[in-house]
């Protein structure tokens, strides 16, 4: 039997590297572990923690594709990040000018929970602890 531990990490390619680095660092506050220049890929692999855990692998590739979301497409929906107090977490947000869903409530845990993009139009779901 598969025994599987825990989700060691998500890999997300981004269009802009700088610009996504900037997101993610910068307005997400995600503590860079590793940067690096991987030269015979022309890719940029940037580590990535969350919560004092490696988590997130974040790529530039030359010239990816552009993400299908509308009508949503088979593949990653969504990445979602908990947070203690979600209207907190929401006015930090906005105040960086993105834009952010209304905060709604989920029918089956009833916590709130709300959903806003990154710079490639990946949803990012903030749900409250």
């Amino acid at each position: 039997m598969l025994k599987l531990n825990q989700i060691q990490h998500v890999a997300i390619i981004c269009a802009d590297y700088e610009k996504s680095k900037h997101f993610y660092t910068d307005v997400l506050g995600l503590k860079i572990i590793r940067e690096v220049y991987r030269k015979e890929r022309l890719s940029y692999k940037l580590d990535l923690e969350v919560g004092n855990q490696y988590q997130i692998e974040l790529f530039s590739f030359p010239n990816p594709p552009e993400r299908t979301s509308h009508p949503e497409a088979c593949g990653l929906r969504h990445l979602a990040f908990e947070v203690d107090e979600i209207i907190q977490a929401v006015d930090y947000i906005k105040q960086k000018g993105i834009s952010v869903e209304p905060i709604r409530i989920d029918e089956f845990t009833g916590k709130r929970f709300t959903f806003f993009a990154d710079p490639d139009g990946l949803p990012i779901e903030l749900v409250e602890k």
